[in-house]
C-alpha cells in the first residue's frame, strides 16, 4: 500500500425536528433541533482526538450548522462541497412520508434504487457519483491527512456502498443514523471502510 493515505471521517448531520416526517431534501429553514445540537457537540467532542486537517461540509443549512459545531470545537473552518449535498429529491422535497407512502414512484424508488429517479431530481447512481468525485478531489488535496466530511444519509450510503463493491439497491442493509461517523481510507487506486455509523456517546 502506498504511504500516500488519507482518512475520511463521514459525519452524518445532527437531528433536526423534522427527521423522520418529511422529506425535507434541499430545502431551506431546516435547522438542528436541541437535541440535534446536542449531538453535534458530542461529535466535535469525539472529533478533538482525531487531529483533523480540515472540515469539508454539504451546503445544505443542517449540515452547515453541524459542520460549525465541530469546526468551532476543533478551531477549523469549514469548506462547502457542493459534490456533498443532500439528494436532489425534485417534486418530493417538502412532502411528508405519510403523504409519500401511496406515491407508486415513491414505492419504486425504495425498491430499486439504482435506476429509480426522483420527479424532476436525481438517480442515486447520479448521487453516487457525484459524492465519490468529490472525496477523490479532497482526498488529493490531502494526501497523509484526516479530514471530516458532513453530509447527509443516504449520500454517505452511496460513498460507503462505492467503495465496498455493494449494489445500491442494497442501501436498506445498514444504518446511517443522525449524528454518526464512519471512516474510510483511501489511497492511490484504493481505498477501504474502517468504520460505519459509530454515535457519540
Amino acid at each position: 500500500m502506498t504511504t500516500e493515505v488519507t482518512t475520511i471521517l463521514l459525519l452524518r448531520h445532527a437531528a433536526h425536528d423534522a427527521l423522520d416526517q418529511v422529506l425535507c431534501g434541499r430545502d431551506s429553514g431546516i435547522c438542528l433541533s436541541q437535541s440535534g445540537r446536542r449531538q453535534a457537540q458530542s461529535l466535535a467532542e469525539r472529533l478533538a482526538e482525531e487531529s483533523l486537517q480540515a472540515i469539508y461540509s454539504s451546503p445544505v443549512e443542517r449540515a452547515r450548522e453541524t459542520a460549525g459545531i465541530i469546526a468551532g470545537r476543533l478551531g477549523l473552518s469549514v469548506a462547502i462541497d457542493d459534490g456533498l449535498t443532500e439528494i436532489d429529491f425534485g417534486d418530493w422535497a417538502g412532502r411528508s412520508f405519510t403523504a409519500l407512502r401511496d406515491d407508486p414512484l415513491w414505492a419504486r424508488w425504495n425498491a430499486e434504487r439504482a435506476i429509480t429517479r426522483a420527479p424532476a431530481g436525481e438517480t442515486m447512481a447520479e448521487v453516487q457519483r457525484r459524492v465519490v468525485a468529490a472525496i477523490g478531489r479532497i482526498r488529493d488535496a490531502h494526501p497523509q491527512g484526516r479530514v471530516a466530511l458532513v453530509s447527509h444519509g443516504d449520500v454517505i450510503k452511496a460513498a460507503l456502498m462505492s467503495c465496498l463493491s455493494m449494489p445500491l439497491d442494497a442501501y436498506a442493509r445498514f444504518e446511517i443514523a443522525p449524528g454518526s461517523m464512519s471512516s474510510v481510507v483511501l489511497w492511490p487506486g484504493g481505498g477501504k471502510v474502517l468504520t460505519m455509523n459509530e454515535v457519540a456517546a
